[in-house]
């Protein structure tokens, strides 16, 4: 079964960087990376970053300048570069992508990594 496989999530003081990635795992044929989402503690999953139909990007306010998306289609590896990274995004980040699996109707799901959990301290 296809799997988007994350890393990258971990501790950092604010202030500090990190690169999220998302790995597109087994057999399919083709994939389609739609974006970022993250679920802070007893919140619900918000938009950080997604790419849109036309070719461009839509950021979240709150991460407007210090975040960054991008995807390497070769690779099948969507990242998130994060930077100056303050306590308010401590979250769990998904990652989302459409997917075509490798059976005979060709049918597109619907794909969540499984989280990566970000932590900022102060």
């Amino acid at each position: 079964q296809v799997q988007l496989v994350e890393s990258g999530g971990r501790l950092v003081q604010a202030g500090g960087a990190l690169r999220l990635s998302c790995v597109a795992s087994g057999t399919s044929i083709g994939i389609n990376f739609i974006g970022w989402y993250r679920r802070a503690p007893g919140e619900q999953r918000d938009l950080v970053a997604r790419f849109t139909r036309d070719g461009g990007i839509i950021y979240a306010d709150s991460v407007k300048g210090r975040f960054t998306i991008s995807r390497d289609n070769a690779q099948n590896t969507m990242y998130l570069q994060m930077n100056n990274l303050k306590p308010g995004d401590t979250a769990v980040y998904y990652c989302n992508a459409h997917i075509q699996q490798d059976e005979p109707s060709g049918r597109w799901y619907d794909y969540w990594g499984q989280g990566t959990q970000v932590t900022v301290s102060s």
